[in-house]
């Protein structure tokens, strides 16, 4: 039996729909339920459905033996874990972006709002550049417009939402996009049936 954590949402869909096709087919996860965890033993495969940020915990901790994530999780938060291949999807940009118009005093400690402490502290340092870290979890624009900080560090996609609130990407630091990663105690057991795995996905990867 291969354990494989599955992000919730679209991403998960996705991923999902990816390894049905190549023989990991769960008819349960088809269905209309509330259900967290589905298994099919005639494929060999059982699916835990857990919250994005949380699928390297569970691969780390062994839990499941591989999961899909971003790789702007896996830099924030560094898991012991093998990432295997990009699943070329989910593309997307860290940037730090600031309100229209805003001009950096460099002579003051530079206010930052983000979810991505770890991933932002490494890059002002890189930069020699002091800064204060606000941790949000949520509603990132909305702290530079309400004067809680200068600027925010967040993932974009579109932008859509920062120009609707008069916002810009100034800076990108990180590229992101979906990786296949692995717990490495189980690689060393399953290394036959998870290299078949991503064997059969590299068709499938633009």
């Amino acid at each position: 039996m291969i354990n494989i954590a599955l992000p919730k949402g679209r991403l998960g869909k996705k991923v999902y729909e990816l390894f049905s096709k190549i023989g990991y087919p769960c008819a349960e996860l088809e269905q209309d339920n509330r259900k967290l965890i589905f298994e099919d033993p005639a494929a060999t495969v059982r699916y835990f459905l857990v919250k994005p940020s949380d699928v390297a915990i569970y691969v780390e901790r062994g839990a499941a033996d591989i999961g899909v994530v971003g790789k702007d999780v896996l830099e924030e938060n560094r898991p012991d874990v093998f990432e295997l291949m990009d699943m070329g999807f989910g593309a997307c940009r860290m940037c730090i972006c600031m309100p229209d118009g805003y001009k950096e005093d460099t002579d003051s400690v530079l206010r930052v709002a983000t979810k991505y402490p770890n991933i932002t502290k490494r890059y002002y340092k890189s930069i020699n550049r002091e800064i204060d870290i606000i941790k949000l979890n949520g509603s990132i624009e909305l702290a530079p417009l309400l004067k809680l900080s200068d600027v925010i560090v967040d993932i974009v996609e579109t932008g859509a939402t920062l120009r609707e609130n008069n916002m810009h990407p100034e800076t990108a630091i990180l590229s992101s996009s979906a990786r296949l990663i692995v717990n490495k105690s189980a690689y060393r057991f399953k290394c036959g049936e998870i290299d078949d795995i991503t064997d059969k996905l590299k068709p499938f990867i633009k």
